[in-house]
């Protein structure tokens, strides 16, 4: 790709040295030209005679549009004419255009007026860039003109963006079919379209001092794009980018951590009541086989173990440190422990950044950079790490080993994992907390879990990302390893308003973060029950190796639920049915049912029509998930059914038959304990919900589809 880079540095250097922060038109032109990026003819009119002579040269009819550094928002101050169709209709324009930019601010520094060819035809788009807080540098692109912030239908990528990534953006917006052309009329030229999408991103790569970036409208047709407006905003003192170690030094510190030969408890004590005696109970109740050290300036054993004034009087090496002591304490205690090598604090207590207490927690992170400790917290519940037996928190011990390892920002959303994980009886291998997220946060549990073999599929609950470029980066990998689900809170925002561009506004929704999660693969929970759910499922369903998904119900409402909610999470339905497979399945069923997908074996039917029909579904190939949906009959009651399931699900798998298969069971409250049977034999099944087992499976296809798996 040719691009003028010194030319671009020339004209961003003379915008700081004026002490502007914006670029006037025809400075973005400039901009546009040395990256390859196309823009209509045009010129600078400094009088309405000079506007005449400019639109007879290049050909009318033009565009006319007030150049000023102090008027951003043309429109708006009544500085855009379009379709002049002549010399003196543009020499009026001019006075026109001057006079309403005055009306709108009379003090604004007028550079003259943008005489520009008028481009005809073509579908309005935009491509734009901006700046934000989690992931820096994005590029976007949707459809463009006047109605761009009604109907924001935008779509977001990380910037450099690939020429995959920009055409992934052409299909990524809901009018994806107009760029294809509609009611007779061409296509865009998506090549055209994707060329400026990755110029625009490596642009404002390259030049972090754009800040945001628009190109709107640019008209797309047929033959090519054109950018016919151009605002370019700058920003010369970016924040500083946050410190990150080492992805080596950041995995050996958490397995320290994690897997710890050695734990303090900081404030470690005897007495009832006290978060020190809540996490010297569960340390020890949980099992924990390494060395505990109670911590306490007076006492000489806790709980029947020795004592210590400081960690520094510990004989032997510690690798986690667990803080139970007032916030003012936490600074010298924690220089102790860099003192004494110790890897990692846990540190429980509040009283820091969400109190407002912005310099007590800075305070923590410089020492734990000059120390090399890293730290979980402060203002959290602790961890449990299942395989070492660590239930290093003050909540109550949990000792269901599992595969699934858990994290949350909130100390009550922690609550909630650890209670339902309970109740659902699901195997955990982590639960933690990360809380004001100084300094350990999302992206070092994932490298954490990513090569942890104990660990299967990972579940995070965020109210922010501290460095969401760093977490993208990171979950495209471990994604493609493990299912990495995200519960993304404070889906709204009230901040898209305080922007310059239209690019600006629209990111200010939540539309960044769902791009760049479902971008790196992540699985997206909507709700706290639906990560819970998703976590609960995914791991113990087995990867398809198709799409084609095929319902078995016994109630025809069922079955017309389960399609719409199959439609809803993105699966497949096999249709039409293959007629020899149609003709297979009709053996089974009385002539009043229905075959097709969903296949109806209605309500009155025996045991063993389920279990041909499954059977039948599991064997042929062309078959890839079944979703079953149970209705409560005498003549089938919900254990019989659930027994009888397993049963089949079980002998094809003798047979090298897995696929995954979810179940909805509708009836009395007998269907609850056919639900869990089912599920503590691998098959995601609930009673009273048609959505919730179509959403699980929709959140095992869209894994395996993002991992390249089927």
């Amino acid at each position: 790709m040719n691009k003028d880079k010194a030319k671009v540095r020339q004209i961003l250097d003379a915008l700081r040295a004026s002490g502007r922060d914006s670029l006037t038109a025809p400075e973005g032109k400039q901009v546009c030209d040395a990256y390859g990026i196309t823009v209509p003819g045009e010129g600078l009119a400094k009088s309405a005679a000079e506007a005449s002579k400019l639109a007879a040269g290049m050909g009318l009819p033009v565009v006319m549009k007030i150049v000023s550094p102090d008027i951003l928002h043309k429109t708006e101050a009544g500085g855009v004419i379009v379709g002049i169709k002549s010399a003196d209709e543009a020499a009026r324009a001019y006075d026109t255009i001057v006079a309403n930019a005055k009306r709108y601010k009379a003090d604004a520094k007028l550079d003259g007026v943008q005489v520009q060819q008028m481009i005809q035809g073509g579908q309005e788009v935009i491509v734009g860039a901006v700046t934000d807080g989690s992931f820096g540098k994005m590029v976007a692109f949707g459809l463009g003109g006047v109605l761009v912030e009604v109907l924001k239908d935008i779509t977001f990528r990380l910037a450099p963006a690939t020429r995959a990534d920009a055409l992934s953006m052409l299909d990524g917006i809901q009018a994806a079919e107009m760029l294809k052309g509609v009611r007779g009329g061409d296509a865009v030229n998506r090549e055209a379209l994707a060329d400026i999408i990755v110029r625009v991103s490596e642009l404002v790569s390259d030049f972090p001092e754009i800040a945001e970036m628009d190109l709107n409208p640019i008209f797309a047709s047929k033959s090519g794009a054109v950018a016919a407006d151009v605002r370019i905003l700058c920003n010369f003192n970016p924040k500083p980018a946050r410190h990150r170690p080492a992805e080596a030094d950041i995995v050996k510190s958490m397995n320290r951590i994690m897997k710890p030969k050695a734990v303090a408890v900081i404030g470690a004590s005897d007495e009832t009541g006290k978060i020190g005696n809540s996490v010297m109970k569960n340390l020890i109740n949980g099992g924990y086989k390494g060395q505990i050290y109670p911590i306490h300036p007076k006492s000489p054993e806790i709980m029947g173990h020795k004592a210590y004034k400081s960690v520094k009087d510990v004989p032997g090496e510690i690798d986690t440190a667990v803080f139970a002591i007032p916030a003012k304490l936490v600074a010298g205690a924690l220089t102790e422990c860099g003192e004494k090598g110790i890897a990692g604090a846990v540190l429980i207590p509040s009283g820091f950044a969400e109190t407002g207490n912005h310099e007590g927690q800075q305070e923590l992170v410089e020492i734990g950079r000059k120390y090399n400790i890293r730290m979980m917290g402060p203002n959290i519940y602790g961890f449990y790490y299942t395989p070492a037996n660590l239930c290093a928190t003050f909540c109550t011990a949990y000792d269901v080993k599992g595969s699934t390892a858990l994290s949350s920002q909130s100390g009550g959303i922690g609550m909630a994992i650890i209670g339902f994980s309970r109740s659902a009886k699901m195997g955990v291998s982590a639960i933690v907390g990360l809380g004001n997220k100084s300094d350990i946060d999302e992206d070092d549990l994932l490298l954490y879990f990513e090569q942890d073999d104990n660990t299967k599929v990972i579940a995070q609950h965020c109210e922010d990302l501290k460095d969401g470029r760093a977490f993208a980066e990171v979950a495209k990998r471990v994604s493609k390893k493990k299912p990495v689900i995200v519960l993304k809170a404070g889906r709204t925002s009230a901040g898209a308003a305080a922007a310059s561009s239209h690019t600006g506004a629209l990111a200010g929704n939540d539309k960044i973060y769902d791009d760049v999660l479902r971008q790196s693969g992540v699985i997206r929970a909507k709700s706290l029950r639906q990560m819970l759910d998703f976590a609960r499922g995914v791991p113990i369903l087995p990867t398809p190796k198709g799409e084609n998904v095929v319902i078995i119900t016994g109630a025809g409402g069922s079955g017309v639920l389960l399609s719409d909610a199959c439609v809803d999470n993105g699966l497949k339905l096999l249709k039409p049915m293959p007629e020899d497979l149609d003709a297979a399945f009709r053996k089974f069923i009385p002539p009043f049912g229905a075959a097709g997908n969903p296949v109806d074996i209605t309500g009155g039917e025996p045991p063993i029509t389920y279990m041909n029909t499954v059977r039948l579904g599991l064997e042929d190939e062309r078959i890839h998930a079944l979703i079953l949906g149970y209705w409560h009959t005498i003549v089938t009651p919900p254990m019989v059914f659930a027994r009888n399931m397993v049963q089949v699900i079980d002998e094809m798998k003798a047979r090298g038959l897995v696929k995954p298969v979810v179940a909805s069971l509708a009836g009395d409250v007998e269907v609850e304990e056919a639900a869990q049977y089912l599920y503590e034999h691998g098959i995601p099944a609930y009673a009273y919900s048609t959505e919730i087992p179509v959403e699980i499976l929709g959140a095992k296809y869209q894994w395996a589809r993002a991992a390249g798996l089927l």
